[in-house]
């Protein structure tokens, strides 16, 4: 418990204390926020921020490795492969996405990387996180990711490997690729206003955080025998929970100048960096499809993406929302940005908890 309490305390005081040091080099750098013209964009107003420090997710990446490690050492819990995995995704994204922002300021446009550039640069960083876990057994010969698909814990059902080892492989590096895009880019596109997405961010990793933590608590190693039938597997619970705890506080700290109105943008290399450690998260924890509801706010924006488009299409040239993603829409509508903000904290904190609950409550059911 002091590894989670050391490495969440750490963080938070790093991107807190340190962050305006950081905004003193990015303004000497000229990371100033690159807006779209009222041309290009019909919410105008976005045009105020024009100049805001940008790419403060670096903030927070480096904040968490720091957390974590001191966290590790402090309560004499060495990091594991598991906690370096999630560690990879964090840096990997974070780095496409520092480069789409990088290009941004240096064209001063907001185009940065084309999609397909930014999709290959996220498989480049997946595939190797997907041939790792599935390799290097524990001592329990357990290996940090899982061969099948999961919920609460694995399906024996839907094995990978049914078919043979080459399209077994094909198959789960194809599910862990969708589960990294769709995270990744989900929060890319929820991160549209003043701490949106670093404040859902909390509530949604924070959640992965005591999901791992009970994992831990009832985990096959330390299970009595009249609960074992619904002891866990998952290799190196404890350590996630340190590395998400980390991650928590990072964002925490760095929420305290993010929020509205923002005093710095944690840009592509921010939102990447979160939808990175969400995936891992998910992956390693054995709680793929708990995904959707624990993060569901992050599938409000690209859904609504979605549905513009289709409903564009499908009636030649008439709009479902007044702009998308969603929290644009609400904006064209009239509603102050702190209060979409807010609330769709609060429709994070929500959903967050209901999918601890579930956990919980299937935990009831097995036992």
């Amino acid at each position: 418990m002091r590894s989670i309490l050391s490495a969440a305390a750490i963080s938070l005081a790093f991107t807190l204390f340190l962050t305006p040091v950081f905004l003193r080099i990015f303004r000497k750098w000229g990371w100033g926020q690159v807006i779209r013209t009222p041309e290009d964009i019909r919410n105008p107003s976005h045009g105020a921020k024009r100049g805001t420090p940008t790419m403060g997710g670096t903030i927070f990446i480096v904040g968490t490795i720091v957390g974590y490690v001191i966290g590790c050492y402090t309560g004499n819990n060495p990091p594991t492969l598991s906690g370096w995995l999630v560690i990879w995704m964090m840096v990997g994204f974070g780095v496409v996405g520092f480069i789409d922002d990088f290009m941004k300021l240096r064209q001063q446009r907001s185009l940065g990387l084309s999609g397909w550039r930014k999709i290959i640069g996220q498989l480049i960083v997946i595939v190797p996180f997907g041939i790792v876990a599935l390799n290097f057994p524990n001592r329990d010969n357990q290996t940090p990711a899982s061969p099948f698909v999961s919920f609460f814990r694995d399906i024996p059902a839907l094995y990978f490997f049914a078919a043979g080892a080459i399209l077994g492989w094909i198959l789960y590096l194809l599910w862990i690729s969708l589960i990294g895009l769709a995270t990744s880019n989900g929060v890319n596109l929820t991160d549209g206003l003043d701490g949106l997405a670093a404040g859902s961010g909390v509530f949604v990793i924070g959640a992965y955080s005591l999901i791992s933590f009970w994992q831990w608590n009832e985990s096959c190693r330390r299970a009595s025998a009249d609960i074992f039938s619904a002891c866990y597997s998952t290799p190196n619970p404890f350590d996630l929970a340190i590395v998400s705890a980390s991650f928590v506080g990072a964002l925490v700290g760095f929420l305290w100048w993010n929020s509205p109105k923002a005093e710095v943008f944690m840009g592509d290399v921010g939102s990447m960096a979160i939808g990175g450690v969400l995936a891992a998260m998910a992956i390693l924890t054995r709680t793929e499809l708990l995904l959707l509801v624990v993060a569901g706010v992050y599938v409000i924006a690209p859904g609504s993406v979605i549905l513009q488009r289709a409903y564009f299409k499908l009636t030649r040239g008439k709009r479902m929302f007044l702009m998308s993603p969603f929290h644009h829409h609400l904006e064209m509508r009239g509603w102050p940005e702190v209060t979409i903000v807010v609330r769709m904290w609060l429709i994070a904190g929500m959903l967050a908890v209901t999918g601890v609950g579930l956990v919980y409550v299937e935990w009831l059911s097995a036992v």
